[in-house]
């Protein structure tokens, strides 16, 4: 958004700001590989939870872990670019920034999996041994 856009006010200003949502989105779906991995993950979750019948309860669970996941991950794509915008040589303290945001999205994973496992375990446990 330009300098001169930050003084509009109103439904113009509002639908221009999802414009360039839209391309930030279209950006990382098209060009970041983990991005495409969380998404294609995200459509075998949610075709498992339809398949086993996942109660509503944790539908809104998986969604917010899902939603969740892609914020992290476009967060992560904004530093690593951010940090590639200012140096292109190696600086200790680049790594170090782009080593921390992906490690943000790395804990955040280990954690939807240990919860998508108790969410997933009951009712896979009773589909294979019932």
């Amino acid at each position: 958004m330009g300098l001169s856009d930050r003084n509009q006010r109103g439904f113009k200003r509002l639908l221009r700001s999802f414009v360039f949502a839209s391309h930030g989105l279209k950006h990382v779906l098209e060009r970041e590989q983990n991005m495409q991995i969380h998404l294609v993950s995200a459509i075998v979750v949610f075709a498992a939870a339809w398949w086993l019948a996942i109660p509503l309860d944790h539908w809104l669970i998986l969604l917010l872990l899902i939603a969740g996941m892609f914020s992290l991950e476009i967060m992560n794509t904004a530093i690593e670019r951010t940090v590639d915008l200012y140096t292109q040589e190696f600086h200790p303290l680049a790594k170090r920034a782009k080593d921390v945001a992906a490690a943000a999205v790395f804990v955040y994973g280990v954690f939807a999996v240990i919860i998508g496992l108790i969410i997933f375990g009951p009712p896979l446990y009773q589909l294979l041994f019932s």
